[in-house]
């Protein structure tokens, strides 16, 4: 059986429980979630840092002491996740070629995210971490058991990020010569988080077991663990999790995308959604339809949380923080961030030198596989950028790609941040780094500080032992909230599923009897 939820108490504006550190009898104000976000390669979205000495992400990020070091940091700072993105091919749009990937070291090499995570969790207590995965690459049989194992010896501080995958490259590295279209790449993905939910939630009762060693017995109830009878459109197979009840059950469900059937599919299953763009005012109707189509489907539309992505340059005067963004911008590769923005999107901006104030639209994307929420984000006029062009692309994509940079004092950085809440309704951020680990130790040691000094980030408690679910939803919410699809798949409540049938095949009565005969197991 899933875990309660916590005892209801008054609402946060935010509509949660409120944070840890404040009375219930009180009105908190919402409280910013902070996400460091880093991937296993040099620069990640800053490319060409590398040049600055004291950077360590080029020289180090292959080591373990990078990572180890990395996450005593931001457990010191009370960061709620270090988010870790991944890439399963280079980008290659630019000038049709992976050359400038390579030599700009723009997101290559990349080592896999998974693997240091023990690690790091060995050395901190209550830093969450958000791992990237795709649907299309591996079966879901052997994501949920690496996904279990993690949240079991990470204590419940496992977060996937769900992608589908997209990039030429990547397909082409396993095999496949083009990649699945975009809509049916979504629909793979609903029926691959189906079969998880059906693994994690479904497989095994909760308690699990409880040995018996006088009988020999180490699982005494092995009738009570259900084998999963799965035959759908793209997976099937009939076995049990292999790994008991992680304490989460179901890892901490991030997800991006906002084209129609990214944002369907995100409010359905994802619990936090990561969100791009350089403007508020272009962001806010886009998380209202998020909420709304959350609302939709029968969820609490203030469960859903939004980050967005967010560079800061934080100085102890603005002197200083100035100093450190022209210092990025000398160091900036700004073919390296072409190459990014010309992966994302589609666009091969290379073929845009003759002209670098010609405005940029969706319509000059050629490639049929991108990322669209993100060439709308490159392409989509606003008060901050009123014409993407090849020179403003070019400043943009080399320092922090996808989002605002800020730069100032500690407060200059948290009124930018507290507006992009208010006016945005997005409930965190996703911290990019310029350098590492100087950008964390400036939002560490200045930008946290003046947060909690606002009460709009939680005071460190010294209380160990908080899930990643926990840790946004409040004390007890170990497993999937209620209100969400994943909960379908209870063990208690478990109902095996028809076997897949094409269009055509059979006629739609018949299919009806077959629903009528479906069998609780």
């Amino acid at each position: 059986m899933a875990d309660q939820p916590p005892t209801p108490v008054p609402p946060s504006s935010n509509g949660d429980t409120p944070p840890r550190g404040t009375q219930a009898d009180q009105t908190p104000k919402k409280q910013i979630l902070l996400n460091a976000f880093d991937m296993f390669t040099p620069g990640h979205l800053s490319p060409g840092q590398w040049k600055n000495p004291l950077d360590t992400s080029a020289t180090k990020f292959d080591g373990l002491d990078y990572w180890l070091n990395l996450a005593r940091l931001l457990e010191r700072g009370g960061i709620n996740a270090l988010f870790l993105a991944d890439t399963y091919g280079g980008y290659d749009t630019y000038q049709s070629s992976l050359d400038e990937c390579i030599r700009r070291g723009a997101q290559w090499p990349v080592g896999d995210p998974t693997i240091p995570i023990s690690a790091m969790a060995a050395v901190t207590k209550n830093l969450a971490f958000g791992i990237t995965a795709s649907t299309s690459f591996e079966p879901p049989f052997l994501l949920a058991k690496r996904f279990s194992t993690l949240d079991h010896l990470t204590g419940g501080r496992v977060g996937w990020n769900i992608v589908t995958g997209w990039k030429k490259s990547a397909f082409r590295a396993v095999g496949v010569e083009e990649p699945v279209e975009h809509e049916e790449r979504y629909e793979r993905a609903g029926e691959y988080l189906r079969v998880l939910y059906k693994l994690w939630n479904a497989s095994w009762p909760s308690p699990s077991h409880t040995p018996l060693p006088s009988h020999d017995y180490y699982n005494p109830s092995p009738s009570l663990i259900r084998p999963i009878n799965h035959h759908g459109k793209f997976f099937s197979l009939s076995t049990p999790h292999i790994c008991p009840p992680s304490p989460q059950r179901v890892p901490f469900l991030f997800q991006a995308g906002t084209s129609p059937a990214g944002s369907s599919f995100a409010t359905t299953h994802a619990e936090a959604i990561f969100v791009s763009s350089h403007s508020a005012a272009v962001l806010k109707p886009k998380v209202a339809k998020l909420r709304e189509l959350a609302r939709e489907k029968g969820r609490d539309p203030a469960s859903l949380k939004v980050f967005a992505t967010f560079t800061p340059v934080v100085g102890k005067t603005e002197e200083e923080a100035r100093q450190k963004y022209e210092e990025a911008r000398r160091n900036a590769s700004v073919v390296g961030g072409l190459v990014l923005f010309s992966g994302w999107t589609g666009i091969d901006i290379s073929g845009f030198s003759s002209d670098l104030d010609r405005e940029i639209g969706a319509s000059d994307s050629r490639e049929k596989h991108k990322v669209l929420s993100i060439l709308e984000n490159f392409t989509t006029p606003s008060e901050e950028v009123p014409k993407w062009t090849p020179r403003v692309v070019a400043e943009r994509a080399a320092i922090g790609g996808l989002g605002p940079v800020a730069v100032g004092t500690a407060q200059k950085v948290a009124d930018e941040m507290e507006r992009w809440v208010r006016e945005a309704d997005v409930d965190g951020f996703n911290l990019a780094y310029v350098t590492t680990p100087g950008t964390w130790e400036e939002v560490v040691e200045l930008l946290v500080p003046e947060l909690r000094r606002r009460g709009v980030y939680p005071e460190l408690e010294g209380e160990e032992g908080w899930t990643a679910r926990e840790k946004i939803y409040g004390r007890g919410q170990k497993e999937l909230r209620k209100d969400h699809v994943g909960r379908r798949y209870d063990w208690d409540v478990y109902v095996e599923d028809p076997p897949y049938e094409a269009a055509g095949e059979k006629g739609d009565e018949e299919r009806k009897e077959e629903g009528k005969e479906k069998v609780v197991v």
